[in-house]
Parts: C-alpha cells; structure tokens; sequence
C-alpha cells in the first residue's frame, strides 16, 4: 500500500486535506486554499534545503629567527594584559587599565601578523578628538578635562583576525499580498494571497575584521569600524617602533562564531532588501554555505584612553587610521545638582522678572 502523503498549511502550519466542493486543497484552521501543483512544489524545496555549513581555512605562521630582536614583551600584574614593544621603551602604563607594566622578556614563539594597518593619525589628534568629545557637556567629571589624563593616551596596534569568503545562499521567504476584494454596509473585505519566495546567490566578503583580544570590548572595537583596508601592508616589526601592540589572547577557532555572525546577518539583510512590493516578509529558512573561506591575522591601529572615576572604569578609543572617536562618557551627580540649581535660579528670576513686568505695565 502507497504511504500516504500528507501536507501542513505553510501559512499556518496545520493539516490540510482535498476540499471536493473547489477541487482545491484547503486548511480547515486558517480557511486558506492551495492549488495541488503550488503544495507540490512546496514540499520539493523543503526535501531540497540543506544546512548551513560555515568551515574556514586558516593559516599562520610565526616569527622567523633574528626578525624581533628589538622587541620586548611587558606584563601587566594588574589586569594580566601582555603587551609587545620596542627595546628603547621606557617604563609605561597598561594601555588597558593604566597600571604601571614590567618588561618580561623578549618577544619569541609568537603568530607573526599576516598584515598591518600602519598609524595614520597621530597623538595631538587624538587629545583633539578627546577634547572635541567633551566639549559642550557641563556634566563631565573634571578628571576628564585634566591634561594628565589626556597626556595618557596611548597608541597601540590591535590584533584581529579577518575572514574572507564566498558565499553561496538559499534563503525562502513567506511573502504575502494584501488586496480589497470589496465591502457591504458592515465590513470591508480582504484578500490575502500567500507567496513561496525563493531567493539564491552568491555574495563575496573581504577582510570581515573580529577582535583578537579579549581585554578589548568587542562593541568598541566594531564601533570604530571601518578599517581601510587599501591601507595595509604586509606586516614587519619596523611599524611597531614608538607604539605598544597587544598579543593576541582569542585564538581564530574562538573568533569564528562572532565571523559567521557577521556574515550570516549581512547575507540576510543583502537578500531581505530585494524583497520589495509585498505586505509582508518572513525568514522560513536561511541555508549558507562558505566557500574558500580563510582567515588571516593583522594589527590595526587604535588610540586608547583608559581612566576611573567612581569605581568605573571607562574607556575612550579613536581608529588611528580615520580618526572616528568613541567613548561614553559619566555624569558628575555633583556638577548635575549645581547646574540644576543654576538653572533653576535662572528659570525663577525670569519668571519673577516678568511678573514685576506685567504689574508696571
């Protein structure tokens, strides 16, 4: 005996059965008619997708021999931050937490960067960018206006792993259509036309960048994004003479959920934009396979500014290639209560102001 094949309602997921009286397939839930050839094909995609597969080639390598003599490696007690500098570095402070750092030994044994982003802009125009942030906010703390903090702004390569790939995607929609179908003296009436949407392509990605370490804040790191990435060289030891680089502590097996996240959420919302002239567009299923997927390791450029207030800590944090500056900055309770006052005085001796006014008039 043939097994017998049954259907569920794509709209509302539900048995549906032959309705004789239309000759037409119908879900006794929602009431919505299917044409047999249009439920056909239907279950023909379903039998076809296939998962998402998302694998990565990766290569490194590591220093050779003799290449970082002249680099030092420092060690932070406080926030356990490792860092890489040149021989001549004096004494300094942890770009992450200012805490003074020890020099620990000579830097060996370590991934060599594929490539590096090279400072473009340098420390005045970062105390520049710090200033022009504060500006114009009266409640900002003073101990972010002081110049000892600003003169501690530190410049430093930070590491990251970029993901190249194709990729190739099969994503179906459930789309629907809205038209009058006419009106009585009660009611209008609609009709709603479900559609099966199938959208199939190939998108390319170039150096999809995630932070390599984890004393760094993704959030900030992807803030000061974007990277040029024309602007890159293949790496050598020479561009880190007179900045600090950090070590990278997030391996590229660690760093692909947040690389797949990337790319999966711009694939998606490639393909949603040429969804157009429908009522409505939902996401059934989303396939995406990379292909040719590697990843490469690469120092970027970035200004920090670390300092406490009140128990927090705050970081400040400017792409040393284009100049974006972000940061959040606190609000003194103190400085608050006197401009409130302030204004509140001010608000009264106007109001009183225009009462003696009306009474002389």
């Amino acid at each position: 005996m043939a097994d017998l094949m049954e259907y569920k309602c794509p709209c509302c997921g539900g048995a549906i059965r032959f309705d004789s009286a239309n000759q037409k397939m119908k879900c006794p839930y929602c009431n919505t008619t299917f044409e047999m050839d249009a439920l056909k094909s239907y279950d023909d995609v379903l039998k076809e997708e296939q998962p998402s597969e998302m694998d990565w080639q990766t290569s490194t390598e590591e220093f050779q021999p003799g290449e970082c003599d002249d680099m030092m490696t420092y060690n932070c007690n406080s926030c356990g931050g490792e860092i890489v500098g040149d021989a001549n570095l004096a004494a300094t402070s942890c770009p992450y937490c200012g805490n003074p750092v020890i020099m620990t030994g000579q830097l060996s044994g370590t991934l060599r960067p594929d490539y590096v982003i090279p400072f473009k802009l340098d420390k005045k125009a970062a105390k520049e960018a710090l200033q022009n942030h504060i500006k114009g906010k009266p409640l900002v703390p003073k101990i972010f206006k002081d110049e000892n903090h600003i003169d501690e702004i530190k410049g430093i390569y930070v590491p990251f792993w970029l993901f190249d790939a194709d990729v190739e995607a099969n994503i179906r929609y459930r789309a629907t259509k809205k038209r009058r179908a006419g009106s009585d003296s009660n009611y209008d009436y609609f009709e709603t036309n479900h559609y099966l949407v199938m959208r199939q392509g190939t998108i390319s990605f170039d150096h999809v960048p995630v932070d390599a370490s984890s004393k760094m804040a993704d959030d900030l790191m992807e803030s000061i994004e974007p990277f040029d990435f024309n602007d890159a060289v293949d790496f050598q030891t020479a561009y880190l003479a007179g900045y600090l680089a950090d070590k990278y502590d997030v391996d590229k097996e660690t760093t692909l959920t947040r690389a797949n996240q990337r790319i999966k959420e711009s694939t998606e919302s490639a393909f949603a934009a040429t969804m157009t002239g429908f009522e409505s567009v939902k996401t059934e299923n989303c396939s995406i396979r990379l292909l040719k997927g590697q990843a490469k390791y690469a120092l970027f450029p970035v200004w920090l500014l670390n300092t406490s207030w009140n128990g927090n800590k705050y970081t400040f944090a400017m792409n040393g290639q284009t100049g974006k500056f972000v940061g959040h900055l606190p609000a003194d309770k103190g400085a608050y209560l006197k401009w409130f006052f302030g204004l509140t005085a001010i608000a009264t001796a106007v109001l009183f102001g225009l009462y003696w006014l009306y009474y002389l008039i």
